[in-house]
């Protein structure tokens, strides 16, 4: 099983990208999507947030006001490192599952996307790792166009992320997305067909059909050796 390592940044389209490998049905693990059901209300990643940050983070239905915790951890970093580690194991264990459910449906090739891949460590279990970049100026204008907030939360939500020129340094794939949509997708073409290449022997052994295969050449050799153990002691 060959699984993809796909980060970026804030208003970098990462996002664009990942909807781009579902769309041509590539299954992507979304870690956005798996910190949302984390939080979600009565889960114990809430109830582990809602201890530390208090009743002010939620809304009135008890959800928890993600932009409201959002501005709250985005301006303090060690609140920010506190926020993450608390949640880092409910979100991993969520990972997981995700990956083990795609697994048992046979799928070779999975996109895992994940905002934090190098902060969290995640890149040593993923390759090839793609970063989507754009340079910082157009981050800043594109998140500015997209979020409507102030020049001021908009660049402490993105210094709160690793630079993108570092993760550019840390990737195998780069995809410069400072271009127009069109460029966008004719770089996605290129990066598509280097992903779905057929699987390395490694990669195919950890595949559920590879397993499997293996599983059964070890069952057909015990076979082929009782059998063989057997006419042996019949002719001694």
């Amino acid at each position: 099983m060959r699984i993809v390592g796909l980060t970026g940044g804030i208003a970098s389209g990462k996002s664009t990208v990942s909807n781009l490998f579902k769309s041509h049905d590539v299954p992507v693990v979304d870690a956005d999507i798996v910190a949302r059901e984390v939080l979600r209300k009565g889960s114990g990643g809430w109830k582990k947030v809602v201890a530390a940050f208090g009743d002010e983070i939620l809304l009135e239905n008890g959800e928890v006001n993600r932009p409201s915790l959002g501005q709250i951890v985005f301006s303090d970093p060690d609140k920010r490192q506190f926020l993450n580690r608390l949640l880092a194991p409910y979100i991993s264990r969520g990972i997981f599952w995700d990956i083990l459910k795609l697994w048992m449906k046979g799928y070779k090739v999975i996109v895992l996307d994940v905002p934090l891949l190098f902060e969290a460590k995640m890149d040593r279990f993923t390759k090839p790792v793609i970063v989507v970049w754009v340079d910082p100026e157009t981050q800043i204008q594109r998140l500015l166009a997209r979020d409507k907030s102030g020049e001021e939360d908009a660049r402490n939500r993105i210094n709160a992320q690793m630079s993108l020129d570092v993760k550019r340094g840390k990737a195998n794939i780069v995809i410069d997305n400072t271009g127009s949509l069109d460029d966008l997708n004719q770089q996605f073409q290129k990066v598509l067909v280097e992903v779905t290449r057929p699987l390395t022997w490694t990669e195919f052994s950890c595949s559920r059909q590879g397993v499997f295969t293996i599983l059964a050449s070890v069952a057909s050799g015990l076979v082929l050796f009782v059998k063989a153990f057997n006419n042996h002691s019949r002719t001694s």
